[in-house]
């Protein structure tokens, strides 16, 4: 069965879907998850939405998010970012919950609209959602009822940055607690870092790349089950490196191993390891080493 994508672009139509009253402010909105009726949920629908979105939910069931499905059995903060799908299960029941709607207008030519890309965590899958401790929770509401407040009263002048202010203070103590989460899940974490790195060397110790291609960083995070903002994020945190720059670090390895042990133009080097066009391989390989292929090559 062909999966039907529903597009829900605004607040005020995620509002009507849930039977809620009209949202007092047409670009943030702060509800009850417990509250809403989910008779009008289409049990095999995938919801598009076209705004960014914080969930905290500690309910039964499982919310499918991507491919997979993930059990909040315990509370947990997840994020969303327009464009990203979600579909609800249909025995799901929420024990406790609330969701921060952001329509990316109320960020436009503003600073946090500048820096939100930063905020990997909008990316991750649900299986990489944020566990939080009871205060931690509590300073998370504390914020989520400044903004409440703010967009409840009469808007005047300061209406817009009070609100903008008090989300980015809620993105930049969950930033906080998620270096926390990879802290405290350390055995895990360096577990994973070790599975890259073994693939990686795997990946590389071909003798040629010709059939397999570059490797790029979806291909390493599906690998491990993980999305590849976590990946790299986990492996920023670790190692001081994200995904991309271990790639890069063991393309220019292989490839001087290349320029000195072999008599290979330039062209078929970078043809072996996997790249369309030399130029594009040069340009990595002077990046990182600061030379040239060929002027790194006249150093043997």
């Amino acid at each position: 069965m062909q999966a039907k994508y529903i597009d829900i672009d605004s607040i005020s139509d995620l509002h009507n879907l849930y039977s809620l009253p009209k949202p007092k402010h047409p670009l943030v909105s702060i509800f009850d998850l417990t509250q809403i009726n989910r008779s009008s949920i289409e049990a095999e629908g995938i919801y598009r939405l076209g705004f960014y979105s914080v969930y905290y939910k500690k309910f039964k069931g499982a919310l499918k998010y991507g491919k997979s499905y993930y059990d909040f059995n315990e509370g947990s903060l997840m994020f969303t970012a327009p464009g990203q799908v979600i579909s609800p299960g249909p025995n799901l029941q929420i024990e406790e919950g609330w969701a921060l709607l952001m329509h990316p207008d109320l960020l436009n030519r503003t600073e946090l609209g500048r820096k939100i890309a930063g905020y990997t965590f909008f990316y991750y899958d649900a299986n990489e959602a944020l566990h939080v401790s009871e205060e931690e929770k509590l300073i998370i509401e504390g914020c989520i009822e400044n903004i409440k407040r703010e967009y409840s009263q009469n808007i005047d002048q300061h209406t817009q940055s009070l609100i903008q202010n008090n989300i980015e203070l809620l993105l930049n103590y969950c930033d906080r607690f998620y270096n926390r989460q990879f802290l405290t899940r350390a055995n895990v974490s360096n577990d994973l870092v070790q599975r890259f790195e073994k693939l990686l060397k795997a990946y590389f110790a071909q003798e040629t790349l010709v059939e397999a291609g570059l490797p790029d960083v979806k291909f390493f995070a599906s690998a491990l089950n993980l999305s590849p903002h976590y990946l790299s994020d986990l492996l920023k945190r670790y190692t001081g490196k994200t995904t991309q720059e271990h790639i890069h670090l063991h393309l220019t390895d292989k490839a001087k191993a290349l320029l000195w042990s072999t008599e290979k133009s330039i062209s078929e080097i970078a043809y072996d390891l996997g790249f369309e066009h030399p130029s594009h391989f040069t340009k990595i390989f002077k990046t990182k080493t600061g030379k040239s292929p060929t002027e790194y090559r006249q150093l043997n």
